[in-house]
């Protein structure tokens, strides 16, 4: 899409929203960026052979040993999102005898219409410096007075599963303004914006998101009037998907389990997972779909609910699903997963983490095993006795 515009782009692939030794490779196969934002993601881009140089490192609170990895690894970009990081990263850098290219992160004050919780823009935000209260400027005239940060330009984020395009085109508004005000003020004229990421999925059937054609040219078209209004060179334009390349890529598989029905009130069909590989529906209130996988030419019969197999009540998957009437061991499957599905997997009630598969062309291969009860206590030690 982006070719299509003839600008100069780069997209990176965010992380954070499904990552694995073999998710990297394919990143890179694809000719992709990476975006980080842990010390454990950037481990694993690097365990996979992914170049450091097509890597950005964010975070609003990178601790000092992820600074110092990002720095050794050779990561391209730094996004800087205090003045901690700025302090800290210049002293290292100086006493490594190198010099770090670096972006600033900037909160535009933007509010896009999708769920709190996702909302990364507004200025009462943990993340980067406000241009209301003139932080991102203070950020700027800061990072260009030490030698050892190259400043390469700026990075916003104003949030995730967005379906209004014009909080996109907001956003390219405000940066082309901030980048004129900086050149204006300080000389340094921008040679990188990153917009970040946040374009939505359908991940139910009523859900009509726009396509990334159009998403793309609502931030190029965007950028061209924008910047060259303010008679500013249009910098290097990169963005960040990640659930709009991994999310409706991916279907999680359960086994159902009990079924049970209470009269006038609810059928509750419980399968074995639940929150611990599917936190969405429980931490803000994420929609899905459901389907038996083994029934899908049956009639929709039944309006069940599902349920997670773990001691909590809120542990519900999907609420009111209409289903061909459900038994114990059909396979029951739930569609759009691959982002923050796995990704924020964990192992509550000791459940241990599913296997992941890939599978293109007919073919189908393991790329994360099946947790082993093994694995859930390879890290415990015995209260007496031998370790």
């Amino acid at each position: 899409a982006f070719e299509s515009e003839k600008v100069d782009f780069a997209v990176a692939y965010a992380a954070k929203a499904f990552l694995c030794v073999a998710m990297a490779q394919l990143v890179d196969e694809e000719g992709l960026w990476l975006d980080v934002s842990s010390g454990g993601e950037l481990y694993t881009a690097l365990s996979a052979g992914f170049p450091p140089e097509k890597i950005l490192f964010h975070g609003n609170n990178k601790t000092r040993h992820e600074l110092e990895l990002a720095v050794e690894s050779g990561v391209r970009y730094i996004v800087i999102d205090n003045f901690n990081e700025i302090e800290y990263l210049d002293g290292f850098v100086r006493r490594k005898g190198r010099k770090q290219q670096v972006l600033i992160r900037v909160t535009p004050g933007i509010i896009p219409s999708t769920h709190t919780y996702i909302q990364t823009g507004q200025m009462d935000s943990k993340f980067g410096f406000g241009l209301a209260t003139g932080m991102a400027m203070e950020a700027v005239i800061e990072v260009l007075s030490r030698e050892s940060l190259s400043l390469k330009g700026f990075h916003i984020h104003i949030g995730s599963q967005i379906f209004a395009l014009n909080s996109f085109e907001k956003a390219v508004e405000v940066m082309a303004a901030f980048v004129s005000e900086v050149k204006s003020r300080t000389g340094f004229e921008a040679e990188v914006v990153n917009f970040g990421g946040g374009l939505g999925i359908k991940y139910r059937i009523q859900d009509v998101p726009a396509t990334i054609p159009e998403y793309v040219k609502t931030i190029t078209e965007k950028a061209k009037e924008e910047f060259f209004a303010r008679n500013i060179s249009l910098p290097l334009l990169m963005v960040e998907p990640g659930r709009s390349i991994v999310g409706n890529t991916c279907v999680t598989l359960y086994t159902i389990g009990s079924i049970k029905e209470i009269p006038g009130i609810r059928i509750y069909v419980a399968v074995d997972g639940g929150m611990s590989d599917n936190l969405r529906p429980m931490l803000y209130g994420a929609v899905y779909e459901a389907v038996i996988a083994n029934k899908m030419k049956k009639d929709l019969e039944m309006k069940v609910t599902v349920a997670g197999k773990h001691c909590e009540s809120g542990d519900i998957l999907v609420k009111d699903v209409w289903l061909p009437e459900p038994e114990s061991g059909d396979i029951l499957a739930i569609p759009a997963t691959g982002a923050y599905g796995y990704a924020m997997a964990n192992n509550y009630n000791l459940q241990p983490r599913p296997e992941v598969i890939f599978v293109t062309k007919g073919k189908a291969r393991t790329v994360i095993r099946r947790e082993t009860y093994d694995d859930l206590i390879r890290n415990n030690f015995k209260l007496h006795g031998e370790k």
